[in-house]
């Protein structure tokens, strides 16, 4: 496919990498401006499988505070 384009370019290899750029610029200017503002509405981005219904939780164990092995009492 690069080659069909390369050889059906015209001019000398400078201007061949000249025009190139100018194709890749082209490319992601369609992308972002036209094609993925198309697509983005209809990707599933808004659609989360998470609910609000409660779901069974372990039982909460009270979390003990750490022993600070550089204090004076003990």
């Amino acid at each position: 496919m690069y080659g069909w384009v390369w050889r059906h370019m015209f001019g000398p290899w400078p201007l061949k990498v000249i025009q190139s750029l100018i194709l890749l610029v082209a490319v992601v200017a369609l992308l972002f401006l036209v094609i993925f503002p198309w697509v983005e509405p209809r990707l599933p981005f808004t659609d989360v499988t998470v609910n609000n219904s409660p779901q069974p939780t372990a039982p909460q164990v009270p979390a003990q505070q750490p022993s600070d092995p550089f204090s004076s009492s003990g």
